[in-house]
């Protein structure tokens, strides 16, 4: 009979702490809800103010109507004085007993219509600060679990793939390797070329200063831009025969 006790008690250990890990893993948002909920009591909170405040306009005009009611009938009752029908001017005034009456309790209710206004504002206003404080409360707790669950993401995918993340980086190392030796072929290529290619024989006579090159013929073309620039001279000056320039 123990042991069975004992298993009882074991499942609902189990169920509790089931329960309570299923809670902890939704708290974010079984706290939304529970806000949620909150304004929806505060909206109908609101409702039901508007319903008191709407019987606290009716009292006061009830008030009004009855007070209105008491100054006509004292005036009836005044003018069955001045008329000595006394008889007549106590049933007005009994009249006027029954009216201050009915405005005594008119404004008894009226009283506590303003009562239950005043504390359904104030309960209403306190009960939309907590909800706004704790809807503050949840942009930073959800803002906090997203900084967590990034932060263990990073961690874990850290963690299991470390392997990984060494392998790429000796792929990049192999890759900058590959570039490096691809470089240094072009430019041992280049170098041969110039040693023994097409162009060797070329290099060498222009550094001799021999053949048509880039240097030689721009010293040609100055060579000719200075004879055409002599020869206007060599023709607005000639000489005769005898060395002797020509006299007017």
């Amino acid at each position: 009979m123990s042991v069975i006790k004992k298993l009882v008690t074991l499942l609902r250990g189990s169920a509790r702490e089931i329960g309570q890990s299923v809670v902890d893993s939704n708290a974010t948002r079984i706290y939304e809800q529970e806000i949620v909920d909150a304004k929806a009591s505060i909206a109908e909170a609101k409702t039901e103010l508007t319903s008191v405040m709407a019987k606290e306009m009716q009292s006061a005009r009830e008030i009004e109507r009855i007070q209105g009611d008491i100054r006509r009938q004292e005036d009836l009752a005044l003018q069955a004085l001045e008329k000595t029908e006394d008889g007549l001017a106590l049933k007005v005034a009994e009249r006027v007993a029954g009216l201050e009456a009915e405005l005594q309790a008119q404004t008894a209710s009226h009283a506590g219509f303003a009562v239950q206004v005043s504390r359904l504002k104030d309960l209403i206003k306190a009960a939309e600060g907590r909800v706004r404080e704790h809807e503050r409360e949840i942009g930073i707790a959800k803002t906090t679990e997203s900084v967590y669950r990034a932060t263990q993401s990073i961690s874990d995918n850290i963690g299991s793939t470390g392997s990984k993340l060494t392998s790429a980086r000796e792929s990049l190392e192999r890759i900058k390797k590959r570039h490096e030796d691809l470089a240094d072929r072009m430019a041992a290529a280049e170098a041969l070329e110039k040693e023994f290619g097409h162009k060797a024989l070329d290099n060498e006579l222009a550094a001799a200063g021999i053949g048509d090159n880039d240097k030689s013929r721009a010293q040609a073309v100055m060579a000719r831009l200075r004879a055409r620039q002599a020869a206007p001279a060599s023709a607005a000056s000639p000489v005769t025969g005898n060395g002797d320039t020509p006299s007017a």
